[in-house]
């Protein structure tokens, strides 16, 4: 079985008019992200999506499982970034700098501060975060990022640049980890690389290269999500474009070209 997933387009004050032509070609208009609709909907358990920044987006938060259930969600939301391009300068915001109590954070959000509380890192083409559920953070501008996150649309805002749009504080600040957030599989990725990103505990990310991948993959029957990240990719001898992201009941048909390079995830 090969499901090729719904494209859905957002436009975005954030977003960039040099989308790749492999997304499609979209007039000039300002696209930030492109979802991938999942024919679960709502229960399907993963989502992916492409984000394509020329400003900071929000500094936010997202709530963990229990947190998320309390106040009606269907789960939580770990994510994970892949940075694919950035531009001279870009960085990711991920955690604080220091500790801090929740009622300076507070503080910082109102008057704009908070921007200079972030951990800002240096972004590149290869770096790998994982966002655990907690962590406040922010994208930067310039970048080009694939994401598999926990399938919820439950973002709480904690600072915005003065954009109209609602915060969240008490939300937010009630599920926020107020420090630093170093995670053990933040890292770099090669593009010659075949190794699992995330092994847990929402979902497994497989990062494939090249012919030698078909040793990575899973032989059980399963629901598997499938993102080219570059030409030269194939499900059972069906090829699948970059910009396209498919549902496959096996991956052991998966084949990928020498140079040719993809995700894989699935949940726990």
């Amino acid at each position: 079985m090969l499901v090729r997933l719904q494209t859905l387009v957002v436009e975005k004050p954030w977003g960039r008019t040099d989308i790749p032509g492999d997304f499609g070609d979209f007039g000039g208009r300002r696209i930030g992200e492109i979802w991938f609709a999942h024919p679960d909907g709502d229960n399907a358990p993963i989502l992916v999506k492409f984000l394509f920044t020329s400003e900071r987006l929000s500094i936010q938060v997202h709530p963990d499982d229990a947190a998320a259930q309390a106040a009606g969600f269907a789960r939580g939301k770990d994510e994970c970034w892949l940075v694919l391009d950035a531009d001279p300068g870009a960085e990711l915001g991920v955690g604080l700098v220091a500790e801090t109590s929740r009622e300076a954070l507070r503080d910082a959000a109102l008057d704009g501060s908070i921007v200079d509380m972030i951990d800002w890192r240096p972004a590149r083409e290869g770096d790998f975060v994982y966002n655990r559920a907690g962590t406040i953070h922010a994208i930067g501008a310039g970048l080009t990022v694939v994401e598999v996150q926990q399938n919820v649309d439950c973002t709480y805002r904690l600072y915005d640049y003065g954009r109209p749009r609602e915060l969240h504080l008490d939300a937010g600040l009630a599920v926020a980890a107020p420090g630093p957030r170093p995670d053990p599989r933040d890292g770099r990725v090669e593009p010659g690389d075949n190794r699992l990103l995330v092994d847990g505990p929402h979902f497994r990310l497989l990062h494939l290269a090249g012919p030698d991948a078909a040793a990575m993959l899973p032989r059980t029957d399963g629901t598997y999500s499938f993102v080219p990240l570059s030409p030269g990719c194939r499900v059972d001898d069906e090829a699948v474009a970059l910009g396209e992201c498919v549902v496959i009941d096996r991956a052991d048909g998966i084949a990928l070209a020498p140079d040719a390079r993809a995700l894989l995830c699935w949940s726990c």
